[in-house]
């Protein structure tokens, strides 16, 4: 069930959806829970969304949360944000199993991210990726959302990626 990106209703939310994305996310919400998204930024990950049972992705005070989609977050590293903060991104599902360690969105289907630039006057919010940082995550935590490892094939030491919970 791939679908067709321009049924997507137009919004100036940072981040939507198609419907076959929205129906993956119900599904994989309904088998495992809450999920979260990350928008890779390409390296070992390539450039498509991963998508983590929710706190299965470690967030740094830097991510920046664009939205939600189905109910599920979904973050951006705040360098890429910077060079992406006048696109929408419009989450979908492509064929094919997904890369690297995110979920699938069906069987033999993945999340794969399209986009367009905003038009003149409706980028949200017209900030810097400061205005949209993450709440604190001690905050979260309190809420009962842990966060483990962040997981990148790139990992190495000193790696920006090494880190752990």
């Amino acid at each position: 069930m791939v679908s067709d990106h321009t049924s997507t209703v137009a919004s100036s939310a940072r981040v939507i959806a198609t419907s076959a994305a929205l129906q993956a996310i119900r599904r994989l919400v309904g088998e495992r829970g809450p999920v979260m998204f990350f928008q890779s930024g390409g390296c070992c990950d390539g450039s498509l969304p991963i998508c983590f049972e929710l706190g299965e992705f470690v967030l740094s005070d830097h991510d920046v949360l664009l939205g939600d989609v189905g109910g599920s977050p979904f973050y951006i590293d705040h360098r890429q944000f910077e060079a992406w903060k006048h696109t929408q991104l419009i989450l979908d599902v492509g064929e094919g199993l997904p890369e690297g360690f995110s979920l699938p969105a069906g069987p033999d289907e993945h999340f794969v991210t399209r986009s367009r630039v905003f038009d003149p006057g409706e980028i949200p919010g017209e900030g810097a990726a400061e205005d949209l940082a993450l709440p604190s995550l001690s905050g979260l935590v309190r809420q009962g959302v842990g966060f483990r490892a962040r997981v990148s094939s790139c990992s190495g030491p000193g790696s920006a990626n090494s880190e752990a919970a």
